[in-house]
């Protein structure tokens, strides 16, 4: 008898174990996991399952909370709204492809995109599966819906300002985790973590050089965030802060272990600067192939700027170094601020031709053609950028400008004719042609250089520095190595002040 009752037993569990396995639904050993064919979700690519996606992470998020599991397969789909406590994992070989139909996204929300939150606490999206936009179809698509007088956009420079859908669109969120996956070719940009608290997005690869404006991360009126040992490649901006909230500022932010390459900027402040930045670490990063600055630091609209740290930065094959300017834009009526800049440790190779020549979409020349332009700190007149420090700088310049092709002196008259363009949009080359070859500094205070060498590849006939109206300087072990190139300083209205 006592054999008996331990058979009935063991055929129990058998059963138990063959029904769970049959379902292939819940994991038998972590009830809140769940394989996303429990919801008819369907992996052939072509089934559209925006409908059925939704209705598991309503399930899942209604349940408490879990884990929706994706394996190998391609999930089409259109927007989805992401639910606190709601996990996405894509499994290796996992597609998550949005629907090339602009009418498969939700054009109730805010911002437009794939995968969308709004106050959803704790949620993750991670594995070493793939989220593809099909970024280019849709805004064809959109532009066809446009031409057609379907839809109204006024095209700003050809493309549609509105209903491009982003990959990844989180507002007001905390807990975020993004982790391992890839994402691919988004119709705009790529991912945005709007006034997000608590946000890390580590690991992953950004590859979105499907069309216009794909920057490749947007952080903007975060707090606590953290950008972690990730590769992203696009063809706008690649790592992004912005400030849209004049209430609001990205606070505590650190970007470590990164690889930036972009038609655009490596890393930039802005432009869209209301309320500003404050404590941002950006650690051991690297950025290629930029037809922009690898580092800018712009606020045009009121917003404040301070105690940002650079450090461990290498830049290669990129049109600038760095530039940091306050402008007059969209400010109302405030002036921005830019305060207590340490950037160290950085060696930067900056290219003689257009460093993102390849791209699909290249960096626009509006501003070309022009000879190299300098790194450069360039303030207003009352409102200087205050208390910089470049420590341990390498930069190597191609050189090679002419000035038969296109001349800026060096005297009062000449630097004073350098236009303001204080409500121009901030890059780099918006000036044109500059009076120096290695750093341009104007409106400035406590800038100090220490172990900064610049190295010229070909013969220059600017000098290496000019400072004009900055209220005290410091030069310390300040080099000009390679090819013949005017080393000196040109200082107009400027303070020199001990190192």
């Amino acid at each position: 008898m006592e054999n008996l009752s331990k058979m009935g037993k063991n055929m129990k569990i058998n059963i138990i174990m063959v029904m769970i396995f049959l379902c292939g639904g819940m994991v038998t050993l972590n009830a809140k996991e769940y394989n996303a064919s429990l919801f008819g979700i369907k992996s052939n690519g072509t089934t559209l399952n925006t409908t059925s996606i939704q209705r598991a992470i309503d399930f899942i998020h209604e349940q408490g909370g879990g884990t929706l599991r994706f394996y190998v397969g391609r999930y089409l789909t259109g927007t989805l709204v992401m639910k606190e406590n709601v996990h996405i994992q894509l499994e290796e070989g996992a597609i998550l492809v949005g629907s090339t139909n602009i009418y498969d996204y939700n054009i109730d929300v805010p911002n437009c995109a794939l995968i969308y939150a709004n106050g959803a606490n704790n949620v993750t999206i991670k594995g070493k599966g793939v989220i593809d936009g099909q970024g280019r179809e849709v805004a064809y698509n959109l532009l066809a819906q446009i031409q057609s007088g379907v839809l109204k956009d006024p095209l700003d420079y050809d493309r549609p300002r509105n209903r491009r859908p982003k990959a990844i669109y989180m507002r007001s969120c905390e807990n975020v985790r993004i982790h391992g996956i890839t994402i691919r070719n988004s119709a705009d940009w790529v991912q945005v973590y709007d006034q997000c608290v608590n946000t890390v997005v580590d690991s992953i690869t950004v590859d979105s050089k499907a069309f216009w404006n794909n920057d490749g991360i947007d952080i903007v009126d975060c707090r606590n965030f953290k950008l972690l040992n990730s590769f992203i490649d696009a063809s706008d901006d690649a790592i992004c802060l912005k400030s849209h909230d004049a209430a609001k500022i990205c606070e505590d932010v650190e970007i470590r272990n990164c690889t930036a390459r972009s038609s655009a900027n490596g890393i930039k402040f802005g432009t869209v600067s209301a309320g500003g930045y404050k404590n941002i670490k950006i650690i051991n990063n690297k950025v290629y192939d930029t037809f922009r600055s690898a580092l800018t630091i712009a606020t045009p609209d009121g917003g404040l700027v301070e105690d940002i740290v650079v450090d461990s930065l290498s830049a290669f094959n990129t049109g600038n170094p760095f530039y940091l300017r306050i402008g007059a834009r969209w400010n109302k009526g405030r002036i921005g601020s830019i305060n207590n800049i340490l950037i160290q440790n950085v060696k930067v190779e900056v290219a003689k031709d257009k460093p993102d020549s390849g791209y699909s979409y290249e960096g626009p020349i509006e501003d070309n053609p022009r000879n190299t332009s300098p790194s450069s700190i360039v303030g207003l007149k009352d409102a200087p950028i205050r208390n910089v420090i470049f420590r341990n700088i390498e930069i190597t310049y191609p050189g090679g400008s002419n000035p038969n092709y296109a001349y800026r002196g060096t005297s009062k008259a000449e630097l004073d004719s350098i236009p303001e363009m204080e409500a121009a949009y901030p890059e780099f080359s918006q000036f044109k042609e500059l009076p120096a070859w290695g750093f341009y500094v104007r409106h400035a205070e406590n800038i100090h250089f220490d172990r900064v060498v610049l190295r010229l590849k070909d013969k220059e006939y600017r000098p290496m520095l000019v400072f004009d109206d900055v209220n005290g300087y410091s030069l310390s072990q300040v080099k000009q190595l390679g090819a013949k190139g005017k080393k000196e300083l040109v200082a107009v209205d400027s303070k020199k002040i001990k190192p």
